[in-house]
């Protein structure tokens, strides 16, 4: 067995959703899951079949999120691995219903810091093992920086 890395880090508008799923009809349910939560998201799939011809299946409604997910899952290449991208929303706006998808089965990381998967590889293939998401503390909140925190998330809506 050999533990391996990848580093993944997004470019500045977009939000990165890493899980694992278990059959070839998750790109389509996703898909329409993301769409019925926002409307207008752009997003793109690539997802890690794990049987028969062992494709990275995909689909997105932006071609560089598309693109980009796509050579995520495949760098990655852990069965049943699956990483959605997406731009104009936010995971909160998506997890919740993304975790009644009747296909997925666990949400390793839902993040815009940059990320680093850690992945085995047997014989067989890879399972991930873990996401390193961002950076470690450099300290604890002052009052300044929870008055700061509270301002920033009314100031962006989640919050009256």
């Amino acid at each position: 067995m050999e533990i391996q890395s990848l580093k993944i880090e997004l470019p500045d508008d977009v939000q990165i959703i890493l899980a694992q799923s278990n059959f070839i009809k998750t790109v389509e349910d996703v898909s329409e899951c993301l769409v019925n939560c926002v409307p207008n998201i752009k997003y793109g799939i690539g997802f890690c079949e794990a049987s028969g011809l062992c494709l990275v299946r995909h689909a997105g409604n932006n071609a560089e999120l598309d693109r980009l997910a796509t050579e995520y899952a495949y760098k990655i290449s852990s069965g049943h691995c699956i990483v959605i991208l997406i731009r104009d929303a936010y995971p909160i706006n998506v997890l919740s219903r993304l975790k009644e998808v009747s296909e997925m089965v666990n949400i390793y990381c839902a993040t815009a810091n940059p990320i680093e998967v850690i992945f085995i590889e047997t014989e067989q293939g890879r399972a991930i093992l873990g996401v390193v998401d961002g950076f470690k503390p450099k300290g604890i909140e002052t009052d300044k920086d929870v008055d700061e925190r509270k301002h920033l998330l009314r100031k962006i809506g989640y919050k009256i």
